[in-house]
């Protein structure tokens, strides 16, 4: 039957859509914070609100936000399957020292320290505790993308912010289990929620080793057909699929949908599920944030708005000094510890469930909850000024250091650190260097044509004379602290020797190389090179592709790169140039 309410609503989100994604794109301002305000406008708590006064706006807002709530948050899901895909468990188990390290102080910091400010203000020991743990975890949906429009996914602020959100997701099931103690008396209710957390972890072991077995053997089965909606049939259901196992034991459903997606993202189908999906997830991750707007009570801030101010205020500051301390007290830089301050300072979605399961267990008071229902979703609707925030903070500081984000300053190229060395600064390697610049990933490059070097370091660009195959003049421009080397020269010796002396100096680095033919390739790849391509146009710019999908872009941010610089590069030779 034809649900009049459901298709009003669908209309109003895909007419928000059409306007929000084009307007907001070209005014570089972000869609997250446009499908924000959207949500803010067109909810109970702002037009909405006159529905009795002017008719016609019901047709034009959401009556019933909660209606649409369970269809928002597929977006969530998609959005963490998505990342999943451009991830891997080695990568992920790479990451581990950010992951229970950072991620499990920044929590258990958080937590105490916003307990310790609501035992000051008067809250009792219980009612402390729940603020501690709502507010101690940030928003995995909005944090990341912001963290992908503004090209940060594939930079260490990016790794470093995903590493805390993932442990943050694995901490929703204790946090439930403590929320569930507080509000029961009874020995039973306590076996139960012990009992919860252990079935909590066997499922989440059950979907990594069942699915390791399985997802591969399915996929090909599924991808033999020759039906793609049959493949994206699959590929849904397996990300809602794990989304639901982990939800039903008490889990975040996203942990489940990132499960699913680091699983399917070591099969070979990865690229063509993403370009499937991705329309969905737009959709669908745009109407979460309108409910996250939606739930902003526009009323109530008008009639105190210094009590609410003040406690978002504090929430942002007491949160982001607690991650920087804990970011540079692991190593990590003071800039990227700082923009990751800034990004991670939100409450996130998950402070509303434990609010929910806190009103259901009368540990808080419902006028204080409603409260810290509004302060948190107005913390979030702040995500993406405090991530352009932390950006320009971040850059002045990497300024002053003479470590900008496009490479190194005059004489200072030793400083740098997580960047990539492009051994040769040719046509291809200078191709590289300009994808690398407009991800804003730091790069140094080595030639021996002095002229060359010259003009290149008089336009700017960190560019420096050396030979590439010494390890000592690899060390200078910061080998040891480098994400990756790209060998770009046309000398096939030059290109050897640059291979051999970074695998004898860092035996597990990753090195990408231009190949002269077939068999220079496979030399080089006995060499111990990661990734050969052979020369041409085209062939730079896979090399630069690959490099980019390597270092962590999403596939579809690379692809649109590297089309418009074919483009570009084709328009040129169709001019003579």
């Amino acid at each position: 039957m034809f649900e009049y309410e459901a298709a009003r609503e669908l209309l109003i989100v895909l007419g928000t859509a059409g306007v929000v994604v084009p307007l907001f794109g070209k005014m570089r301002f972000g869609v997250v914070p446009g499908f924000l305000l959207a949500g803010l406008l067109l909810g109970p708590g702002g037009l909405g609100s006159f529905v009795g006064e002017v008719r016609w706006l019901a047709y034009v807002t959401f009556s019933n936000p909660a209606r649409v709530q369970p269809i928002a948050e597929l977006g969530v899901i998609f959005l963490l399957f998505l990342i999943g895909l451009e991830f891997s468990f080695d990568r992920l188990w790479a990451l581990r020292r950010y992951v229970l390290g950072v991620g499990s102080l920044q929590v258990l910091l958080s937590a105490a320290a916003i307990l310790g400010i609501a035992l000051l203000i008067g809250l009792d020991l219980s009612g402390a505790l729940v603020l501690g743990l709502a507010l101690s975890l940030s928003s995995t949906a909005i944090v990341s993308q912001v963290l992908i429009e503004a090209h940060r996914f594939a930079l260490p602020v990016g790794r470093l912010v995903l590493s805390v959100l993932v442990f943050q997701d694995l901490m929703v099931v204790p946090i439930v289990v403590v929320v569930g103690l507080l509000g029961s008396a009874g020995s039973s209710d306590t076996d139960f929620t012990i009992a919860s957390a252990a079935v909590a972890l066997a499922v989440v072991a059950g979907i990594v080793v069942v699915g390791r077995f399985l997802q591969g053997p399915l996929m090909r089965l599924t991808a033999g057909t020759g039906s793609r909606e049959l493949v994206v049939a699959i590929s849904l259901f397996l990300a809602i699929g794990a989304a639901v196992l982990t939800a039903a034991v008490g889990l975040s459903p996203a942990l489940g949908a990132f499960l699913a997606g680091l699983l399917l993202g070591e099969t070979e189908y990865r690229h063509q599920i993403e370009v499937d999906i991705e329309p969905f997830k737009g959709l669908l991750l745009g109407l979460f944030f309108m409910t996250v707007g939606m739930s902003l009570d526009l009323a109530a801030i008008t009639i105190g708005p210094l009590a609410f101010v003040a406690a978002v205020v504090t929430l942002i500051l007491l949160k982001g000094m607690i991650m920087i301390v804990v970011a540079r007290a692991f190593g990590v830089g003071l800039a990227v510890a700082i923009e990751a301050g800034f990004l991670l300072s939100s409450a996130g979605e998950f402070a509303f469930v434990v609010f929910t399961l806190a009103r259901q267990e009368a540990l808080v008071a419902p006028g204080l909850l409603q409260f810290l229902v509004s302060v948190s979703a107005l913390s979030m609707f702040m995500v993406p000024v405090l991530g352009a925030l932390g950006r320009r903070v971040a850059r002045a500081i990497a300024v002053r250091e003479d470590v900008r984000a496009h490479g190194a300053g005059p004489g200072q190229a030793h400083e740098l650190a997580d960047h990539v060395v492009i051994g040769g600064f040719g046509r291809v390697g200078e191709m590289v260097a300009r994808l690398l610049t407009e991800e804003r990933i730091p790069w140094v490059a080595l030639d021996l044509d002095a002229g060359f070097v010259a003009a290149a370091h008089a336009a700017g660009r960190p560019v420096f004379y050396g030979d590439a195959s010494r390890r000592e003049i690899l060390e200078r421009v910061g080998g040891a602290r480098a994400r990756a080397f790209v060998a770009t020269t046309d000398a096939p010796g030059a290109t050897e020797g640059m291979v051999a002396a970074i695998r004898r100096a860092w035996p597990d680095a990753a090195i990408h190389a231009r190949a002269r033919d077939s068999a220079h390739a496979e030399h080089l790849v006995a060499l111990g090179v990661t990734a050969v391509t052979p020369e041409t146009l085209e062939a730079s710019l896979q090399l630069a592709r690959g490099l980019l999908v390597r270092i962590g872009l999403p596939e579809d941010a690379a692809d649109s790169r590297i089309a418009a610089v074919r483009e570009d590069e084709m328009r040129k030779i169709g001019r003579g140039e």
